[in-house]
């Protein structure tokens, strides 16, 4: 039986050549929000390796929702333009690699240098705006929000509206919600910031509201043979905080308006979260949201090894494995995964002579490491063309 990890999933008519996805990872790179020439190399480059998936960082809905001056946005038609761009590169040179488009907005942790700098608030000679938030919050790094009111509610869930049809006119595959790590949704999700009275704050129905709401709003203008997944903050790690019980509820809701994944993340509220990290340390947060919410799950959080991820999916503890870091210091391990666990996974034309199981003549040499691979891709084709959804 060949691997898992590298059999294909389907969301909706999204039909993936594996389960690896190339999670978003901010490059705080952009000018005016829009994609440039980094983009191209940084996204082009996961691309050309194969994996299923690649999703850009989060790209905020409206200018102040971007995290930085830097961010990726998709609030005009220059960066509409400018993601179309990518888009057809992926669709030029990708192969069967689909791009997926994260829609973000930082909400209170906006209005601040890039990462790879000291976070604090800009100045107005930086360019400085004011921050949104549901409720009132100082924690002495960032400038203090903007309370939303209704009128602002609307407003940027318009926002959202307005960018996902962006996205579909620039021709991407797949798009993802942040609601997570402290950004706005996440924001109204968690007790620790939503100190509302209306019907966005107090109780855990009322703080889903806001989300659930860009949610629906956001599904309704994506065509519907596109899937539209949720990446969450499935625990605060902070006591009297979001936890996995109400993430589960918030999967069960999503699903039940047409979410097809949920991006099981943690933390990112709070100073005081205590997060003990190691090897998959998030993947218990993705096992039990897709038990108990029934839904499509992607474990993310340290997985960097084959093994580990082809473990993580014959063990049914998710659907889908997401990269980051490994994948920066490596935008070549699906190439690498792919021989370590017995299978042939196609290369670029430009690229093929790369391929260690290939001789001069480009032919498959008659390695152990090829037997092996074209054992598990016979016996893969023998039972089905397609895998189900779920392994």
């Amino acid at each position: 039986m060949g691997s898992i990890l590298f059999s294909r999933l389907r969301l909706r008519e999204l039909d993936l050549s594996n389960r690896i996805v190339v999670s978003p990872m901010c490059q705080y790179a952009a000018a005016g929000g829009s994609a440039n020439d980094w983009h191209i190399m940084h996204l082009g480059s996961f691309a050309v390796s194969n994996p299923g998936l690649v999703i850009t960082e989060a790209t905020a809905v409206e200018p102040v929702g971007r995290i930085s001056p830097n961010c990726l946005g998709l609030y005009s038609e220059e960066n509409e333009r400018a993601l179309a761009r990518i888009a057809a590169f992926f669709r030029t040179y990708g192969g069967e690699a689909k791009l997926g488009v994260q829609l973000a907005h930082a909400g209170r942790k906006s209005s601040v240098p890039p990462s790879f700098s000291v976070r604090r608030a800009l100045t107005e000679e930086e360019g400085a705006w004011i921050p949104i938030c549901p409720s009132d919050y100082e924690d002495g790094i960032y400038a203090r929000p903007k309370v939303m009111d209704e009128q602002c509610i609307k407003e940027v869930q318009e926002s959202w509206r307005k960018a996902t049809l962006r996205a579909d006119r620039a021709g991407v595959n797949l798009i993802e919600l942040h609601f997570a790590h402290g950004y706005l949704v996440h924001e109204f999700l968690s007790p620790l910031i939503n100190k509302r009275t209306d019907s966005y704050g107090g109780t855990l129905e009322n703080r889903m509201r806001f989300a659930l709401e860009v949610f629906e709003i956001c599904r309704a203008v994506w065509p519907e043979q596109k899937p539209m997944g949720v990446r969450i903050s499935a625990t605060d790690s902070v006591p009297g905080g979001w936890d996995v019980d109400d993430s589960v509820v918030l999967s069960r809701r999503l699903k039940a308006l047409g979410c097809d994944y949920v991006c099981a993340s943690s933390g990112g509220i709070s100073g005081a979260q205590n997060i003990v990290i190691g090897p998959g340390y998030q993947v218990p947060f993705a096992e039990r949201i897709r038990r108990e919410a029934d839904i499509v799950a992607i474990a993310v959080g340290l997985i960097t090894e084959a093994r580990q991820a082809e473990a993580i999916l014959q063990e049914g503890r998710a659907d889908l494995i997401a990269l980051g870091r490994r994948m920066l210091f490596n935008p070549r391990w699906a190439w690498h995964a792919a021989i370590e666990l017995g299978e042939v996974l196609p290369y670029q034309e430009r690229y093929r002579r790369a391929n260690p199981l290939m001789g001069a003549g480009l032919k498959f040499v008659d390695t152990p490491e090829y037997r092996r691979a074209l054992e598990s891709i016979r016996t893969a084709e023998a039972q089905a063309t397609h895998r189900s959804s779920r392994p």
